[in-house]
């Protein structure tokens, strides 16, 4: 195993409230009202972050290096310049697929079960 790997490893198990987070800022930088917009839409409406824990999960995010401060986006002229908005960063990135990886075999080795794979029990 590489120390990237080690690095990312070591947060995994990764709480829910992070991996989407992580999620959320693969593709875009985004604010945090951002962030809790997004989430609630890709889960449709399944998971709402609450500002309380989104700003305590972005700042302890900051402190371990996961996501960092990016700056105001070209098309946010006219934005409250007191917006922060945030990037994933290389580390983030690297445990947001260490963490979908383990969350893939768990779902398959679920999914090896037949009465999780095909809804029926056998005795």
């Amino acid at each position: 195993m590489n120390k990237t790997n080690d690095d990312a490893e070591r947060f995994l198990p990764l709480r829910a409230n992070w991996f989407h987070i992580l999620v959320s800022l693969a593709d875009s930088d985004r604010h945090g009202y951002g962030i809790m917009q997004e989430v609630e839409e890709r889960t449709a409406g399944g998971v709402h972050l609450w500002p309380a824990t989104l700003y305590g999960s972005i700042k302890k995010m900051l402190e371990e290096k996961l996501i960092a401060e990016a700056g105001s986006p070209q098309d946010a002229a006219g934005d409250d310049p007191r917006r922060r908005y945030y990037t994933i960063s290389n580390l983030g990135l690297e445990v947001l697929r260490c963490e979908t990886h383990r969350l893939e075999t768990l779902v398959a080795g679920a999914r090896a079960k037949p009465a999780v794979g095909h809804g029926e029990r056998t005795p």
